[in-house]
């Protein structure tokens, strides 16, 4: 039986973005560990899904039917062969020993709420930042039915509960103060060692540069005024600033964003609008600022190198068609003299 994705999408649109984009400034890198189990009636097969991601690029997911962790990048198969030779096998049988906790606390979940129907998820979000100056931070969170339900403060060793409901987990938990300090040792000790090797084994891809292409357009709209349109595309790291400026000041009114958004090769594109009066047009710039740029890169819209003559372009194109017309005119009247050329030669013999 079919589940819609819809009742186990990973926890609200707004954390997935936190979560994945937890890194702040260009020399800062996550790890982040995503789980969710979906149940139904007593028909249906459980669904589990784990994925891993460093620095929001798919690192490794679960393959159910082989019970095994399976690294999606190259460079990963090199934590088996030069760091731990079990690494895989290790990871593998952690993951699949989770989803028997998973089904346990899923199972009280759904008689503490009263819903034995139905389908639903249990899903956590494990993971840790990870700065150049040596800041670390990590995420502890869990979500039920596709909802924020409860996470660890990491100040406090307590875990804050979202609703009425996160509240009898919350009690439980905290009544096992060693379970809440092994979860808290995993995000400060295991999960930044990890992120490290990752980092270390990865370094030619997580930490390569490659500066934005940008380029402004423009649009005309019906009440008279411009839409500029700054398209920033192909950078790596993820993290940019982008800002419209008039007169050389950040000019957020009117300004409309785009996320940033990752491309197929694994860079990344944005964009950022903003509508102006035609006549102060000169006064925007679009400025950029990212690791591959040794300053910020300031750009105008900029009136095309060649910008067609409609006119010139009608007279050509019919001077073509002219031409046309009387090519087929004489190829038209050669058949048809042909035709009585040889009548006449015919009729002569």
């Amino acid at each position: 039986m079919g589940l819609p994705v819809a009742r186990w999408g990973l926890l609200s649109a707004a954390t997935l973005l936190l979560l994945l984009g937890g890194c702040a400034g260009s020399s800062s890198h996550s790890l982040r560990l995503f789980y969710t189990l979906v149940m139904g009636s007593s028909q249906d097969v459980p669904r589990y899904i784990v994925v891993a991601y460093v620095d929001d690029q798919l690192a490794a997911n679960f393959d159910t039917p082989t019970r095994r962790l399976l690294p999606q990048m190259a460079w990963l198969h090199k934590m088996d062969d030069e760091d731990d030779s079990h690494f895989w096998d290790h990871s593998s049988w952690r993951v699949s020993t989770i989803e028997r906790m998973f089904k346990t606390e899923l199972a009280i979940l759904r008689s503490h709420h009263n819903s034995s129907r139905g389908i639903h998820s249990w899903q956590r979000v494990i993971g840790c930042d990870l700065s150049k100056d040596g800041h670390k931070s990590g995420v502890y969170q869990y979500g039920y039915d596709g909802e924020d339900f409860i996470s660890l403060d990491q100040k406090t060793l307590t875990w804050t509960a979202v609703d009425i409901r996160a509240q009898v987990i919350k009690r439980r938990w905290e009544a096992e103060p060693f379970l809440t300090q092994r979860r808290n040792n995993f995000l400060e000790q295991e999960c930044i060692r990890l992120l490290q090797k990752c980092m270390m084994y990865g370094k030619e891809s997580l930490l390569r540069i490659e500066p934005p292409v940008v380029k402004v357009t423009r649009r005309t709209q019906y009440n008279g005024l411009e839409t500029l349109v700054c398209t920033v595309y192909g950078f790596y790291p993820k993290e940019i600033d982008a800002t419209w400026r008039k007169n050389g000041e950040v000019w957020e009114q009117d300004t409309f964003r785009g996320g940033v958004l990752p491309n197929s090769d694994g860079t990344y594109h944005a964009w950022l609008s903003i509508e102006v009066d035609p006549k102060e047009r000169d006064r925007y710039r679009c400025y950029v600022d990212h690791a591959g740029f040794p300053e910020p890169l300031i750009v105008a819209w900029e009136e095309p190198d060649f910008v067609p003559n409609m006119g010139l372009v009608g007279g050509v194109v019919g001077v073509v068609v002219t031409t046309v017309c009387i090519a087929a005119g004489v190829i038209v009247y050669i058949k048809k003299w042909g035709r009585n050329e040889y009548r006449m030669a015919s009729a002569s013999i």
